[in-house]
């Protein structure tokens, strides 16, 4: 008889405006016209969410299925559509795209209704530049997607350094996915405080109470998606 896990003790929690989701309650499963891929669906319309997020986890020459209009990757290990870690990609919904595995890869996949007019295009987080939040040097943000019009969504990488913080508790009309990608801290989510660590994803609704701060040696970092771009009302 397999040994009991935990005794059914997760940090994985789901909340009305909130999710997070912890490693040790992953699920993987393929999604259609995945080859020699899986899927972990972070979050999606099921949860309230207005976009889906998954981790595609690819072997040697593995690929994705089609998308379900815009969609975006960003490479956490491996390589991807010729892309190493870091690298990342955006595709609009008609661009008949063919996204492969060249060695065993994870990628974070946004995928999102609409077609978009800006063009498919891609690039790597290295060499985007880091601007200071809010005038704080110890927490710097990459924009990964250019401020375009013509694409409804946005996509961050944050680094905080130890013991940096979200300068006030936001609360907004924009929801948001977020992964864990390095380090850990402590984020509060409308009422609740939760530890969190690498690997770690958190899906925001429209008005969430939310807050973060880095905590450990060394520097915490994720990748967050947000709206953006669209009047409320659209």
């Amino acid at each position: 008889m397999p040994p009991l896990h935990g005794l059914g003790n997760t940090r994985s929690v789901l909340k009305r405006d909130h999710l997070l989701q912890t490693p040790d309650s992953f699920i993987r499963a393929p999604l259609p016209g995945m080859r020699k891929a899986m899927a972990i669906v972070h979050a999606g319309p099921a949860v309230g969410a207005g976009f889906v997020k998954y981790t595609a986890e690819m072997e040697q020459g593995g690929e994705l299925g089609p998308a379900v209009g815009q969609r975006f990757i960003y490479v956490i290990e491996g390589h991807v559509g010729g892309m190493g870690a870091g690298g990342f990609a955006y595709f609009q919904a008609d661009d008949p795209q063919v996204v492969s595995s060249r060695e065993a890869s994870r990628s974070l996949v946004i995928e999102k209704p609409g077609d978009g007019s800006a063009g498919s295009f891609s690039g790597n987080s290295n060499d985007v530049p880091s601007v200071a939040l809010a005038g704080d040097a110890d927490v710097q943000v990459q924009t990964l997607l250019a401020d375009n019009l013509d694409i409804d969504f946005a996509v961050n990488v944050m680094t905080f350094q130890p013991g940096a913080s979200l300068s006030l508790v936001e609360m907004h009309v924009m929801e948001h996915g977020l992964l864990m990608l390095e380090g850990g801290g402590i984020y509060r989510l409308s009422d609740c405080w939760y530890p969190v660590t690498a690997g770690d994803f958190i899906w925001m609704a429209p008005f969430c109470p939310q807050w973060f701060a880095a905590v450990g040696k060394t520097p915490a970092k994720y990748i967050i998606y947000k709206d953006w771009n669209r009047h409320p009302a659209a």
